[in-house]
């Protein structure tokens, strides 16, 4: 009883002009003008990419879109089992955060008591936070107990401390944590739990 009424209502169906005009993979020719058929999307002849967003460690599917060498769009990936094409709030501004001209492209660096920021070489800078960072470790490290514990943490420095990003995969947060541990740094923290 159920097939007749299917059948009868696909048989109406058909005989309907706009309905005969539709085929299987959108509208047929019948339906579009010479100017319908000229147009094109905007990404017709660019390169597409799959990638991974980067603003988190869940790595949901992205399909960045790159003509002359520069990135025109950037959408959820439809095939990736991980967003299945969906993007959350910040995954669908990656390609706005690529083209913003207020973008920092540079190091900037503001020295003590100044109130202007300065362009600073990279290597530079590099240099200048592993100076610090071993000038501040070996003034407050603590190599004994000295108040004659034996129990809990020697040979740590509590004036230095890490906090790890969401964006950050498994892999990057095994070596943070070993960095830290290997220097002596015992406040780890991660994004997440803030």
């Amino acid at each position: 009883m159920a097939r007749r009424t299917l059948d009868r209502i696909a048989n109406a169906v058909t005989r309907w002009p706009l309905a005969r005009q539709v085929s299987q993979l959108g509208i047929d020719g019948a339906a579009m003008s010479d100017r319908t058929r000229r147009m094109h999307s905007r990404l017709h002849d660019v390169a597409t990419v799959p990638s991974v967003c980067p603003y988190c460690a869940v790595g949901c599917g992205t399909l960045v879109h790159v003509q002359d060498g520069r990135i025109v769009d950037i959408e959820g990936n439809p095939e990736s089992p991980i967003n299945e094409g969906a993007l959350c709030p910040k995954g669908a501004s990656t390609f706005q955060y690529t083209v913003n001209p207020n973008r920092l492209t540079k190091v900037l660096h503001r020295r003590p008591y100044a109130t202007e920021w300065e362009e600073m070489d990279l290597d530079e800078a590099m240099a200048r936070v592993a100076r610090l960072f071993k000038e501040t470790r070996d003034r407050t490290w603590v190599e004994t107990h000295s108040d004659g514990e034996t129990e809990g943490p020697a040979r740590h420095t509590t004036a230095i401390g890490f906090l790890g990003g969401a964006a950050l995969d498994n892999e990057e947060n095994y070596l943070i944590k070993k960095f830290c541990v290997g220097t002596g740094v015992v406040f780890v923290e991660n994004q997440a739990r803030i």
